[in-house]
């Protein structure tokens, strides 16, 4: 699944005629990047989440004619869920025997899907979460045994977990990278979770009962293209790695 729901305020002047998934990375629509690595890696069938100019999203994919793929729209332009509001909308098109991919539309990475998407499987987690050693005003904070056990703040001190005698000083922080790999058994567990909510609240609230892991790789070059300096990161990088 593609996330490419978001309205992307944070590239405004740039999103007030189109999707943040339609704005173009080296005259390439962030979309076609994040399907064709999709693709490449050996996924079949997709659903991307639409809300801002979704019909322009619709508009581009016929035009494209899938790219070769299975190709479902999970409609939530009457009302945005957030990530774990869409992730949960899309369940009847998800809830299948095999682990799925999520993916933010906004996400460049060199991450190898295939090797996450066995490593989770190996795990037998409820999620697996891709992360990097970015360093972000929020944090995801893991124990030595990899598990997700709370959430950060930098700048407000903020803290969440739902972890028993939780102390922040003993675990690792990481930044979330927008992708991870979730077993369907993730529905049954999100049935008192209705409306618009985050997936990362829902992670940190069951992640003392069900495992939620990270996933990274030494050197992992990892870019939110969701604000002016990412997207110009993006640019650059992809710049290097296509001469």
């Amino acid at each position: 699944m593609i996330l490419a729901a978001g309205t992307g305020t944070r590239l405004k002047p740039l999103t007030d005629k189109m999707p943040k998934a339609l704005i173009p990375v080296r005259g390439v629509p962030m979309l076609e990047h994040i399907v064709m690595k999709i693709k490449a890696t050996g996924f079949t069938s997709l659903i991307i989440n639409i809300h801002h100019f979704g019909a322009q999203i619709i508009d581009f994919l016929a035009s494209k004619d899938n790219f070769g793929l299975d190709i479902q729209i999970s409609d939530e332009r009457h009302y945005l869920l957030d990530t774990g509001g869409g992730i949960k909308q899309a369940n009847f098109l998800l809830n299948g025997d095999e682990p799925f991919l999520v993916h933010n539309v906004d996400i460049f990475s060199d991450v190898d899907l295939q090797t996450m998407y066995s490593a989770h499987v190996s795990s037998k987690s409820l999620a697996t979460l891709l992360v990097s050693r970015r360093r972000t005003s929020r944090q995801l904070l893991f124990n030595k045994k990899d598990r997700l056990c709370g959430w950060r703040n930098r700048e407000t001190g903020e803290e969440k977990s739902s972890t028993p005698d939780f102390d922040p000083s003993n675990h690792k922080e990481y930044a979330f990278g927008g992708v991870h790999v979730i077993s369907p058994e993730i529905f049954r567990r999100m049935e008192e979770w209705t409306g618009k909510f985050s997936i990362i609240d829902f992670y940190l609230s069951v992640c003392p009962k069900y495992p939620i892991r990270l996933y990274t790789e030494n050197g992992i070059q990892l870019i939110d293209a969701g604000k002016p300096k990412g997207l110009e990161e993006a640019e650059q990088w992809l710049s290097a790695i296509q001469l």
